[in-house]
């Protein structure tokens, strides 16, 4: 690996993925044209749109969607809410989906989306009218058979649940597939909240069983919440 490759400490996290797919395209046996291909995102999509705050003022705030691949069939991926996020994250994020998505057998694609604002510094009100906005202005983007959300960073269920009716009232019908993660009562699946978690869990579990390390008494690094 290279030293680049070792030192990630000034790279973006896009630029991160790609040295990792490279290392990884080392080992294997791919046409040039299929690498190419991989490197590089489907669709990227970014938006500025306004917002009206409790105080009467308009906010301007930006967000992204970028589809990374649909070879395997609709893109799967998160929305973060940051301040941090750009568009570099976003892509990253989306490559990682669809190898998570290979991985696991499952025909979806990868995507990824984010706005960059800090959730704990709007209130319910706001947090409601950003997400609607920006649920809107990337609705091109999303679809149960195209592209479908779920909870990231800084979002959850309740803004899962917005998404998802935001796109229902401009379908004219409910659509309760455009996005995963959200309430039980309207569609969303027992267990998830906690599912990310759970498989740390699991993971880690596995990975000392195999490294035979006993479970008692191992120190614990939680990084995340």
């Amino acid at each position: 690996m290279s030293e680049q490759a070792k030192n990630h400490d000034n790279l973006s996290a896009y630029e991160v993925a790609l040295l990792q797919f490279d290392e990884a395209c080392s080992h294997l046996s791919l046409r040039k044209g299929v690498v190419a291909m991989m490197r590089t995102c489907k669709r990227e999509l970014t938006v500025n749109f306004p917002v009206l705050m409790d105080d009467d003022e308009v906010r301007m705030f930006t967000g992204y969607r970028v589809h990374h691949s649909t070879v395997r069939g609709p893109t799967k991926g998160g929305i973060r809410y940051h301040p941090k996020v750009d568009l570099d994250e976003v892509r990253a994020l989306a490559m990682w989906m669809t190898l998570k998505c290979a991985v696991a057998n499952i025909p979806y694609g990868g995507a990824k989306g984010g706005v960059v604002v800090d959730p704990k510094q709007l209130s319910r009100r706001e947090l409601e009218r950003l997400t609607r906005r920006y649920a809107t202005e990337i609705s091109m983007f999303i679809g149960p058979d195209s592209d479908v959300p779920a909870p990231d960073v800084g979002t959850d269920s309740q803004i899962m649940s917005w998404i998802m009716d935001t796109y229902s009232m401009h379908q004219g019908y409910t659509v309760p597939a455009v996005v995963t993660g959200k309430p039980e009562a309207i569609g969303g699946s027992a267990g998830r909240p906690s599912a990310t978690g759970r498989s740390v869990t699991y993971c880690a579990l596995r990975a000392m069983a195999h490294l035979g390390v006993p479970v008692r008494r191992v120190p614990l690094l939680l990084q995340g919440l």
